[in-house]
């Protein structure tokens, strides 16, 4: 299956922020259980791509590309949608389905049928249930040593006792955070937790969604480190080959590098704003990604004011790409994932920026080599015996330059955090973020000599990650384990 390009509205991303489905709306003429399956089949869509549409237990899902997304039942022939976008279902003169309306566009269902494997990302359940119908018990057992640059250990000997480790995952299995496929604990200088769950496991790699973001930083840092850049000041504009602009104006040619990768453009994007002429909805949709974003106009002072913009990160990618003279995912496998051992089999990424490429240019890794990523900025760019980031550049990349809505920003890096349950209160913790849509994560806490991994299905939808670090683990690291 292939990731689709323009799925805003089906799924819920060109809603106004802050938008829900009206609770009204599902009070009549919801199909009976049994008829959600008469919806099922696969469906035209954007750019000659599809989808398939899934019926759950009491809902729809659209699935793409191993991604889930619930379509609520508001009336008859008619369901809503996580940002409360309604996507009304046509019949054909025989009474069957015959496809789906999307702004008033009309997309067939080419077939009834439901391919197995996007009937799996819907009926997968947490943990395989037992003879009797439920998961069997929980048992913690050490990471396996895959002599991958991991070493492993007892989550006791990290701080985290049996109870903790017992209830959290067994609040996973039994939906209390729903949609967590990965969870992994890197304490002390070992992996002492990595757990999966709905049919993923170590070797299986996953979307990353917006953490791919923090990749393209940690590249463009490389590729300064290597002098294949001059530094974050590089002129923009003076780096990609397009002779003029649309919309010129003289804050567009003072536009920089570091410009980009603190979100700071001053371009006419944002991708928290529907309305945005910069939408990543709009970007995607154009014949070249980067002419689109540096077209736009400015609306403030490069520099100077934070606006979460998906555009600015092709754009620093392209010029690294250009400067390296090589593809930004070849640039990646030879001086960032083969020095952490992450063997290029391992390594998804398709960084064409057109319309023609279906996968948002995301990156997917295995959880494992997610952690890695995390562990090389905890200490400093370091790997073994090599320098693979110089220390400046992770610096520059986890220090605060910018603040997107409330919440403190660095180069592709969030600051953010989390107030922990404690006996006597809440009690704050600052992290390092690397963050994407669904609950994909790499949490740094240098103050307690931590790195958490997780990957999720929740998209469009607040995950379960920050109530995981907030409930269950930072309060055990925070509290000393009993004495024996």
């Amino acid at each position: 299956m292939r990731t689709v390009l323009a799925l805003f509205y089906l799924i819920g991303l060109a809603a106004p922020a802050g938008a829900q489905p009206d609770p009204a709306a599902g009070s009549q003429d919801h199909p009976a259980p049994g008829a959600l399956a008469e919806y099922e089949g696969r469906y035209e869509y954007h750019g000659g791509t599809t989808l398939t549409i899934v019926a759950g237990r009491d809902m729809l899902f659209a699935v793409i590309d191993e991604a889930k997304y619930p379509l609520r039942p508001s009336g008859r022939d008619s369901f809503v949608n996580n940002g409360g976008n309604t996507i009304p279902f046509r019949r054909a003169a025989d009474g069957r389905v015959s496809g789906f309306d999307e702004r008033g566009v009309f997309f067939r269902r080419l077939s009834p049928e439901v391919d197995a494997e996007a009937a799996a990302v819907v009926r997968a359940t947490p943990r395989p249930p037992g003879p009797d119908g439920r998961p069997a018990p929980y048992v913690y057992a050490v990471p396996a040593d895959l002599s991958d640059g991991l070493p492993v250990g007892r989550a006791v000997d990290a701080g985290l006792d049996a109870a903790t480790v017992d209830r959290l995952v067994s609040r996973i299995v039994d939906g209390t955070y729903p949609d967590v496929h990965a969870i992994l604990v890197h304490r002390a200088g070992r992996l002492v937790l990595e757990e999966y769950f709905y049919g993923y496991d170590h070797d299986r790699v996953h979307q990353l969604r917006s953490l791919s973001k923090s990749i393209v930083s940690a590249l463009v840092g490389i590729g300064i480190d290597r002098g294949v850049l001059a530094g974050d000041g590089e002129l923009v504009t003076k780096r990609l080959p397009y002779e003029q602009y649309a919309n010129p104006d003289p804050r567009k040619d003072r536009l920089t590098l570091r410009d980009l990768l603190t979100m700071q453009s001053g371009l006419a994007c944002d991708d928290w704003d529907r309305e945005s002429p910069g939408n990543e909805s709009k970007v995607y949709q154009s014949e070249d990604w980067v002419k689109f974003v540096l077209d736009l106009p400015m609306v403030t002072e490069p520099g100077t004011q934070g606006r979460y913009c998906s555009g600015n990160v092709k754009v620093a990618g392209r010029i690294l790409e250009r400067a390296a003279g090589t593809p930004l995912p070849a640039f990646a496998q030879v001086h960032l994932f083969s020095p952490l051992g992450i063997r290029a089999s391992a390594v998804t990424w398709n960084f064409t920026l057109d319309s023609s490429n279906a996968s948002f240019s995301q990156l997917y890794l295995r959880p494992r080599d997610m952690l890695k990523i995390g562990l090389l900025f905890h200490q400093g760019g370091r790997w073994g015996d090599r320098q693979v980031i110089s220390r400046e550049w992770v610096e520059k990349s986890t220090a605060r330059w910018s603040s997107i809505g409330d919440q403190g920003y660095g180069y592709l890096w969030w600051h953010q955090y989390v107030n922990a349950s404690m006996p006597d209160g809440p009690r704050r913790v600052d992290m390092i973020v690397a963050t994407g849509n669904g609950g994909q994560k790499i949490y740094i806490v240098p103050s307690l000599d931590l790195i958490v991994v997780m990957t999720g299905g929740k998209y469009n939808a607040s995950s379960s990650a920050m109530t995981i670090m907030a409930r269950e683990l930072l309060p055990a690291l925070l509290s000393p384990l009993p004495s024996d």
